[in-house]
């Protein structure tokens, strides 16, 4: 259990990391942090293209969808991105956003805005599922491991993050059995976030390309700690339904319908411990399985996502 000042540290860290530094002419610049990955997390440039594109509008029009490529691995360095105002309508508004890093272009992403308007409802019942309170953190399932732990997820992957992460039915991270591709694991920041719904959505997005690649690996027993795959996020879509906060439980429910070419198929729904539907997500990713005993190096990898 992480310490009520160390646990609001961390979140003000992911909260500043959200912060964008203004240029001028729709463009800002915002940093960078490494969690251990090669490539800088895909989720932090979600949540920072989100903030970029939402700086550009009204308060009175929140996003309602965006769809991203991840084009090129990003460094651990300041990131600038670029919006580009494609439309302003009377109940619509569209951004884009591309994001550079030096000469090169490694993500770009369509965002779209709308007044809050009033129509029909229904929505996806949540799944009877056991709730976060009893299950391990999946820190503490890294620490479990001891000795068993890879050298490459040392000493990022024991550090405490400001979002904590609980699978539903833990598993062995390393030799993992085949299943099917359902999954479901719970999530929340771990101290309390600003009152700003675009905070929560940033850091939604965030925290929606953890795990999400993973469901297409559970049928066939491989994990990203097994060393023998290689992943990387190629696009990402995400659909925000509802109003929620980031620092109360999430419920984020995983399958994928389909991989080949090796490329995996993924979607999430995410609940409110209440069974709101608030955000769905969608991302296709390269899965390279390397032959048994050719095991990648630190250097060749992605972290447990």
């Amino acid at each position: 259990m992480t310490d009520p000042a160390t646990a609001a540290r961390l979140v003000n860290d992911l909260v500043e990391l959200m912060h964008l530094e203004p240029l001028g002419n729709d463009r800002f610049r915002a940093q960078s942090e490494d969690i251990g990955t090669p490539a800088v997390y895909g989720g932090q440039v979600l949540g920072q293209s989100l903030m970029a594109a939402c700086s550009t509008v009204g308060a009175d029009r929140p996003v309602h969808s965006m769809h991203a490529y991840f084009l090129l691995p990003g460094e651990h360095a300041p990131i600038d991105y670029a919006v580009d105002r494609v439309r302003d309508g009377r109940n619509f508004t569209a951004r884009h956003v591309v994001a550079r890093q030096g000469d090169r272009i490694i993500f770009e992403m369509s965002a779209s805005f709308q007044t809050v308007d009033k129509g029909i409802e229904h929505q996806l019942a949540m799944p009877q599922l056991d709730g976060p309170d009893g299950l391990p953190s999946e820190l503490d399932q890294r620490i479990a491991l001891g000795d068993r732990l890879p050298e490459y997820f040392r000493p990022k992957g024991l550090a405490p993050h400001g979002i904590e992460y609980r699978r539903v039915e833990p598993d062995d991270p390393l030799d993992p059995a085949p299943r099917p591709s359902e999954s479901a694991l719970w999530m929340r920041a771990i101290a309390p976030l600003p009152d700003d719904p675009l905070v929560h959505r940033a850091l939604l997005a965030y925290a929606s390309d953890h795990g999400l690649l993973r469901a297409a690996m559970l049928p066939h027993g491989l994990s990203f700690m097994s060393g023998q795959v290689r992943p990387a996020s190629l696009d990402h879509a995400m659909w925000f339904h509802r109003d929620f906060r980031m620092d109360e439980w999430l419920l984020y429910v995983l399958d994928s319908p389909s991989a080949g070419g090796a490329r995996g198929f993924c979607r999430g729904s995410v609940f409110t411990r209440d069974g709101r539907l608030v955000a769905s997500t969608a991302q296709e990713g390269m899965l390279r399985i390397l032959p048994k005993g050719s095991l990648l190096s630190s250097a060749g990898r992605a972290a447990p996502v």
